[in-house]
């Protein structure tokens, strides 16, 4: 599961949504309850009046109805034909009607044969209703308001302890043998998970240990046998009695062992966690790229195909020349692998270095994974070549530009 904002945002929602839910629920309690108890006024006060009206009409039929801006009443026999037809269809009890184009609370009682209406004005009744609706809509907006405020200032206390192991957590070097987390922080959740992080760092931290050792024995067990196998291919080289046939074979197997020297150095250098920075002489890279060229001259013997060499500026970078030599080395040899036929254009500016060839491409499929680890390729072969140049690239903060097309060729961008 994805966030894609804050915990203290996520948990002021929470609580601002909480605080919505709760107002939208009281108001609407109380509403209900204001419009039963208004309506149950009215009904009381309209059917008091009206009980009154008629025992003074019993007594009395001339006494007059009681009538005000607000209250109307109607007395309706059977017989009268000039009586309002919506006021005579009225049950007893209390109505809520539209007469003469305005709103009215009708009580309705029979006396005889006698219908006895009362009419009371709702105008006031409506206002009211409506600025306690106001009323309860600004409450409910109020509540959300101070519920945010309280939510936000409740999160930053509740997730401080978690931000302060973000930060602690951050500036962590497993190297380093840091102090435990755990002992700074409470026994509860975060507790829990700085206790988990003490225990990924120690593991991370004995896995490091184990990784400089094996990195360390390899060194030293490659090393010794590369420089056998160097010195004696110097030596066979040396032999003038050696036929032309040997001697290419004596080459290449010179030429394997210098590449695996340094790739070798070049892994060795990978496999430590800090970058060497105080490269004080530098890499001159044209000098490497030129180097890289010639090393691979050998490889175009049986095809019809010519390297461009275009060097247009001097460029020193601080970095190890053994692993820019391992990047160029790659990006040229698999320039050359690809390309059966034309040429292979290799460029140097002041941005970077760019490799083109009329090679067979890429598809656009594949493209995004070419410098994947476990990545075939054309060749249906594995290998670290172009993995290996994504990490070196990733240490100094390179970029790599990659463009192809089947059957036209592919352009790759080197930028520093």
């Amino acid at each position: 599961m994805k966030f894609r904002t804050s915990l203290r945002y996520r948990v002021t929602v929470a609580f601002a949504l909480l605080g919505l839910l709760v107002s939208l629920g009281l108001a609407g309690g109380l509403y209900v309850l204001t419009i039963s108890m208004e309506e149950r006024l009215v009904a009381e006060t309209l059917s008091a009046e009206l009980d009154d009206y008629i025992a003074r009409f019993e007594s009395n039929h001339n006494t007059p109805p009681p009538a005000s801006t607000t209250i109307r009443t109607y007395v309706i026999h059977p017989d009268d034909k000039n009586a309002p037809k919506e006021l005579q269809e009225l049950d007893t009890g209390l109505h809520q009607i539209e007469f003469e184009g305005k709103g009215y609370y009708a009580e309705v009682k029979f006396s005889g044969e006698r219908h006895f209406i009362v009419l009371y004005a709702d105008k006031q009744i409506r206002h009211r209703e409506n600025q306690f609706k106001l009323f309860l809509g600004i409450g409910i907006l109020a509540m959300v308001c101070l519920s945010a405020i309280l939510g936000f200032r409740l999160a930053g206390r509740v997730i401080s302890p978690v931000r302060e192991l973000a930060l602690r957590v951050a500036g962590l070097r497993p190297e380093d043998h840091p102090a435990p987390l755990a002992i700074d922080f409470p026994h509860d959740e975060v507790g829990i998970l700085a206790h988990d992080f003490d225990a990924y760092l120690l593991r991370l931290g004995d896995f490091i240990e184990r990784e400089q050792s094996f990195t360390a024995d390899v060194s030293h067990e490659l090393r010794t046998p590369l420089a056998v196998i160097k010195g004696a291919t110097e030596i066979l080289l040396d032999d003038n009695g050696l036929d032309a046939a040997r001697r290419t074979r004596v080459e290449r197997i010179a030429r394997s062992a210098h590449e695996m020297t340094e790739l070798v150095s070049a892994l060795l250098l990978l496999a430590r966690e800090e970058q060497n920075q105080d490269v004080k002489s530098g890499c001159a890279v044209a000098e490497v790229l030129q180097q890289a060229v010639e090393g691979h001259q050998h490889l175009l013997h049986h095809k019809p195909v010519k390297i461009k060499l275009d060097i247009r500026v001097q460029t020193i970078l601080p970095v190890e020349c053994n692993l820019l030599r391992v990047v160029l080395a790659n990006l040229i040899r698999n320039a050359i692998y690809f390309t059966e036929k034309g040429y292979i254009s290799i460029t140097m500016d002041d941005k970077g270095i760019s490799v083109m060839d009329t090679g067979i491409g890429i598809p656009q499929e594949d493209i995004q994974q070419v410098f994947d680890r476990h990545y075939k390729g054309l060749s249906g072969s594995e290998g670290i070549g172009l993995s290996l140049v994504k990490r070196i690239c990733q240490r100094y903060d390179w970029k790599i530009d990659l463009d192809s097309q089947e059957d036209a060729g592919t352009i790759i961008r080197l930028l520093f």
